[in-house]
């Protein structure tokens, strides 16, 4: 096995544990995934305060940090599922940190707020899945496919999607270790040791090289181009070797810009010459692909252009696919 690799040979049948370690979320939710779970042949568990309502938050800070710590340290389970995103981790994520120092740690499954667990296990050597939470496993939006992309990743099936091409692609090939998530979150962990500043240190130091993914919802226009430049300044953007990006979901244009917010975010690595790649199906939308952070990633991003597609690629016939692959 490749080091940095999570496909590798499992035990069955496999336990989720579900728990909130940010924003509260609705019973019946958690009640769907864990039917679909079950349904699969999965063994299913939850934490304590799972369900619990504070305010905004699924619990106080010691609630959610008690079932988190418990989850940690349960050797019986082999992914904990996020309940939810939200807001509420980096509440708790220093007092976190001195329980993944272990081994073996389970997997995280998550997305938004639940990027500091994924940057946290970024520290840690420890893959995570950047994927469907409770929601979406008990009402799938984005269909009986994304629900068979989930299940074949956790299943530790190799991942590989085939990417209509983007306009905006700059083109190449790059290889390394994948991380990052919410560029939000990603941006209020600048300065502290889960920075992504950090986990690139540490790659660096081990010979290896990072690829960078990104997405977010809701954020203005000139905000995202003020957490694009803080990872310009800060030599982020300097040292990954290929930057993915994903859904933008209500992030409007702002016409006084001048560009859009997808140029905005090409501007932001135009000393570079790393390959990007755009539009990849993944963040706050109903068509949410899962991925693996931690783990060795390899992009060829090709270019928008009229030419015919080979017939053996599935996207439409005047674009040619980029391609994602996870080893």
């Amino acid at each position: 096995m490749q080091p940095n690799s999570i496909f590798s040979a499992m035990n069955s049948p496999l336990h989720f544990h579900i728990l909130s370690p940010s924003g509260k979320i609705e019973p019946q939710y958690i009640d769907g995934a864990t039917r679909r779970l079950e349904d699969w042949g999965f063994t299913v568990s939850e934490g304590v305060y799972a369900r619990t309502s504070f305010g905004r938050f699924a619990g106080t800070c010691e609630q959610r940090l008690e079932d988190l710590k418990a989850a940690l340290q349960d050797n019986s389970i082999d992914y904990i599922l996020c309940a939810r995103g939200g807001y509420g981790l980096q509440q708790i994520i220093d007092r976190i940190a001195p329980f993944t120092l272990h081994r073996p740690l389970p997997a995280i499954i998550g997305f938004s707020d639940i990027t500091c667990l994924h940057n946290l296990m970024a520290l840690r050597g420890v893959p995570s899945l950047h994927g469907l939470m409770c929601k979406h496993l008990a009402e799938p939006e984005g269909g009986e496919t994304c629900l068979r992309y989930w299940r074949q990743a956790v299943t530790k099936q190799p991942v590989e999607y085939s990417i209509p091409a983007h306009p905006l692609n700059r083109t190449g090939m790059a290889e390394g270790i994948l991380v990052g998530g919410n560029l939000s979150v990603l941006y209020g962990l600048q300065g502290t040791p889960y920075a992504l500043a950090e986990i690139l240190r540490r790659n660096n130091e081990k010979g290896v090289k990072t690829l960078l993914f990104i997405e977010d919802i809701a954020e203005r226009h000139y905000h995202i181009d003020r957490m694009m430049q803080n990872l310009r300044l800060s030599g982020v953007l300097a040292g990954i070797s290929g930057l993915v990006v994903g859904q933008f979901s209500d992030c409007e244009d702002d016409p006084s810009m001048q560009e859009t917010v997808y140029d905005t975010i090409l501007s932001a690595v135009k000393g570079y010459d790393y390959p990007v790649l755009f539009d990849f199906p993944a963040g706050h939308v109903p068509y949410n692909v899962p991925f693996w952070l931690g783990t060795r990633t390899q992009i060829s991003v090709s270019a928008h252009q009229s030419d015919p597609a080979p017939q053996s690629v599935s996207v439409p016939q005047d674009r040619l696919a980029s391609l994602f692959r996870q080893f």
